[in-house]
């Protein structure tokens, strides 16, 4: 869940390299100062949904203008995001390329987008099994992606495809095994003829380690923490230093507000929050235990009510406890003491220099670190 951090801009610079940009299609319309000034003290979520579809619709549409037919534009939609089916809906009519959501099962991404058949529908797994249980799904509907993401939850960032953080290391999230097994799914569910490439993501830093997992037999990777500290990127560059300089003993496993694992950079906020957290976890036992009618207008923070399920706002004592919409608005605009700053594991390729999207691609794809890099 990215609010804000790849937006236009960042996607568009990197389809301008002949390769898929993505916006993040949570609450973009921290982006547009107008449609800020309309949600001023504004509480009625009618209203926030719709100036968040306004903001997504802008944001393709110059993506979409910038990239000057190059690459493919894509759009991520959070199935954990209660507005997703607007926000993909949305994200067709705009002129996406393809529409990405993982953060739970898209079972129903292709009656969401059943009127726009040219638009590829990527589904975001971590294992063999949700990868068949999406592909049975599917089939009934007489659709199969057009490709699929394999995250890998001990190495991604945000979100994480995992039940609990005890299962982030297990060993049926590894690449090698989730491509056998994979296979092994299509072949059961006799498609073996289908090509439906698969795409790596999580833990992919380097041109070395790009290699090794395309020799595993997948066709592309993803990479999101590299792309977040560009140039380009669409957060403000205290954002991109926070993820930039993050050290291995900086960053830090939790259960999000959403109820999935999560990892992030231990900020001033973060180590806050992980130190009072089992105090609010009782205290949003203390009110589930008095029965009090649903609340949820009142309770959340924000008034965007943006999850399904939000451990805050419906009082659900084991998982998280905060306003995720407002921490992760804090990190875009680059407010250390407040924000939320999601970031994968590894390292990033050029340490805590912030670099071009042209840099970055060059660096992968041919192995050149740039050359005033490669001299200091």
């Amino acid at each position: 869940m990215g609010v804000g951090i790849s937006a236009h801009r960042l996607a568009s610079a990197v389809a301008r390299e002949n390769a898929v940009g993505t916006i993040a299609s949570v609450d973009l319309r921290h982006h547009h100062a107008d449609l800020m000034a309309q949600c001023k003290d504004v509480r009625d979520r009618t209203v926030l949904d719709r100036l968040n579809l306004i903001a997504l619709d802008r944001e393709v549409r110059m993506a979409r203008e910038q990239s000057v037919g190059r690459g493919a534009i894509a759009v991520n939609v959070m199935k954990a995001v209660d507005q997703h089916a607007g926000l993909v809906r949305q994200a067709c009519e705009s002129g996406a390329d393809a529409i990405v959501m993982g953060a739970g099962l898209p079972l129903d991404l292709p009656d969401l987008c059943a009127g726009y058949p040219d638009v590829a529908l990527i589904p975001i797994l971590s294992d063999a099994r949700g990868v068949a249980i999406v592909l049975r799904r599917w089939l009934r509907k007489n659709r199969l992606p057009d490709a699929i993401v394999i995250e890998h939850p001990r190495h991604a960032g945000g979100h994480l495809g995992a039940n609990r953080i005890e299962d982030l290391n297990d060993p049926r999230f590894e690449f090698d095994r989730v491509i056998d097994e994979v296979a092994l799914a299509m072949r059961d569910l006799q498609l073996e003829s289908e090509r439906i490439p698969l795409i790596a993501a999580g833990g992919i830093s380097t041109p070395a380690r790009m290699r090794e997992v395309l020799a595993l037999g997948y066709a592309a990777v993803q990479l999101g923490t590299a792309f977040a500290v560009t140039t380009e990127g669409d957060a403000h560059p205290n954002f991109k230093q926070v993820l930039a300089g993050a050290q291995p003993h900086d960053i830090v496993e939790f259960i999000s507000v959403a109820g999935l694992p999560a990892r992030a950079v231990r900020t001033v906020w973060l180590d806050r929050y992980l130190r009072r957290e089992s105090v609010l976890k009782q205290e949003a036992a203390d009110w589930a235990e008095k029965k009090l009618p649903p609340d949820p207008q009142g309770r959340c923070s924000g008034a965007l009510q943006c999850l399904t399920t939000c451990g805050l706002r419906d009082g659900i004592a084991t998982i998280g406890q905060f306003c995720i919409d407002t921490q992760l608005a804090a990190a875009l605009r680059g407010e250390l003491a407040r924000g939320l700053f999601f970031r994968g594991a590894g390292s990033v390729p050029f340490g805590t220099a912030i670099r071009p999207v042209r840099d970055l691609i060059d660096y992968l794809v041919s192995g050149r670190m740039p050359a005033d890099l490669a001299a200091a």
